[in-house]
């Protein structure tokens, strides 16, 4: 319960931690069912709220569904509710840009590639990034 109070926790991010404090294995199935059974423990939940808290961090989609996978988040989950094709992404994108960079737009190629690479690492699609350079140079 002291895990649940602090965040959310996805069902796998919480079995691995309370292995890692000694509970028995066959222990924490039973417990993990009932805290989802209790509406205390939620993947749905812990999604929205991962994505929320990274998105407003500066974070795109690609980086975030990588992040919720290793979380032991199922594929189909994420997709359901990250939605990378959605166009917020493609403002949230533009957003983070303008914030580094202060809306300069690269004069060229080599700080042209490092704006596209500081927007891959955060977790934007090509399209993405593109879309930003594209009507930045009308």
């Amino acid at each position: 319960m002291n895990l649940l109070a602090r965040r959310e926790h996805s069902e796998t991010e919480l079995e691995r931690k309370l292995r890692q404090r000694g509970f028995a294995t066959d222990a924490i199935q039973p417990v993990l069912e009932q805290l989802a059974q209790e509406g205390l423990l939620s993947n749905q939940r812990f999604i929205e709220n991962y994505i929320h808290f990274r998105t407003n961090k500066g974070y795109g989609p690609l980086r975030i569904r990588n992040e919720l996978l290793e979380r032991g988040i199922s594929e189909d989950s994420i997709e359901h509710l990250l939605q990378i094709s959605d166009n917020a992404w493609f403002i949230h994108a533009r957003q983070v840009w303008q914030k580094k960079f202060k809306n300069q737009v690269p004069q060229d190629i080599k700080t042209r590639l490092q704006h596209m690479r500081f927007l891959q690492h955060r977790g934007f699609t090509l399209e993405q990034i593109n879309h930003i350079f594209k009507n930045s140079d009308d």
